[in-house]
């Protein structure tokens, strides 16, 4: 079983509205990218973890002595975090030491009394959303919006857990005008995948980012001439080589959360904040065609 990086806690968050780091959240990030590290990036991002207030005053040679490792392991790790390099770490570890946020991450255990297991899954929910808020890049959502808001036709893919999430921004945009469809069966997936081409943006929703499905229709996509945006979470995944845009979560988890629970809350969330934007950008035609759905679906309602 891996060692706990996150077992260290901060303060809870100053309310500090300011716009965050180009790389923010570290030891998230080292959690989330623990699974697909080697034995010495691993013992760097354990250390680094567990000494944050050490590593900020250190060289990148004092890191690397202190963890039997080279210099090149440590500057690697550093840039699979999504720094350009161990500055930046210092730099933004530096700034979450003086404006510390919550970092909770306890795994629930069999003698869990329901208040117990309550407290723990809702501070488990409330760090996901804390996390992924701090890691994602706000230019990476402007340009998503630009380039769905200029597509021709949207098509939304998703297996699985992530199906129902796919269906959600399906409805959602539908209701904004905007001309999408979603496919959640394989085999329709790699079909209408496959039928794409200039002027086509896709969204793959895959918390792994290694589901071989949607993999496959990215890929067949992007190979068509589509433009392919993905919702996957942070770490290295095969999906990400097919995306020509990538929007990550930070969702860990544990021993009972898997990741059909952890996921759906961070890709909600993305969703939520990129169907708002897409709405604010063309606001006058988002109104009148929310209105006219409202209408539409007022006849449902007794």
């Amino acid at each position: 079983m891996k060692p706990t990086p996150s077992a260290s806690r901060r303060a809870k968050p100053t309310g500090d509205d300011t716009t965050p780091a180009p790389l923010a959240a570290v030891l998230a990030r080292i959690d989330s990218l623990w699974p697909s590290l080697g034995p010495a990036g691993q013992r760097i991002a354990q250390f680094i973890a567990e000494h944050p207030q050490e590593v900020v005053h250190m060289s990148v040679s004092e890191v690397a002595a202190r963890t039997r490792s080279s210099e090149g392991s440590v500057v690697g790790l550093c840039k699979n975090l999504g720094a350009t390099g161990f500055q930046q770490v210092k730099i933004t570890l530096a700034q979450e030491l003086v404006q510390p946020v919550q970092f909770i991450h306890e795994d629930l255990m069999k003698q869990d009394s329901v208040e117990t297991t309550v407290r723990k899954i809702f501070q488990s929910n409330v760090q996901t959303l804390q996390d992924t808020q701090a890691s994602l890049d706000v230019a990476a959502m402007a340009q998503a919006v630009k380039l769905l808001r200029k597509a021709k036709r949207i098509e939304i893919y998703g297996i699985g857990s992530a199906a129902t999430i796919a269906e959600d921004a399906h409805y959602r945009m539908l209701r904004i005008g905007l001309n999408v469809k979603v496919v959640v069966d394989s085999h329709v997936q790699a079909i209408s995948a496959a039928l794409t081409g200039p002027g086509v943006v896709t969204l793959t929703i895959s918390h792994s980012g290694s589901t071989h499905e949607t993999v496959l229709a990215t890929r067949l996509a992007k190979e068509a001439g589509a433009t392919t945006i993905c919702i996957t979470n942070f770490g290295k995944s095969p999906l990400q080589a097919f995306s020509d845009l990538t929007l990550f979560t930070m969702a860990r988890e544990t021993n009972f959360r898997t990741e059909a629970m952890t996921s759906r809350l961070a890709q909600l969330a993305i969703i939520d904040a990129l169907i708002a934007c897409l709405a604010l950008s063309d606001y006058e035609k988002s109104v009148e065609t929310l209105r006219k759905t409202f209408d539409v679906l007022s006849l449902k309602r007794y």
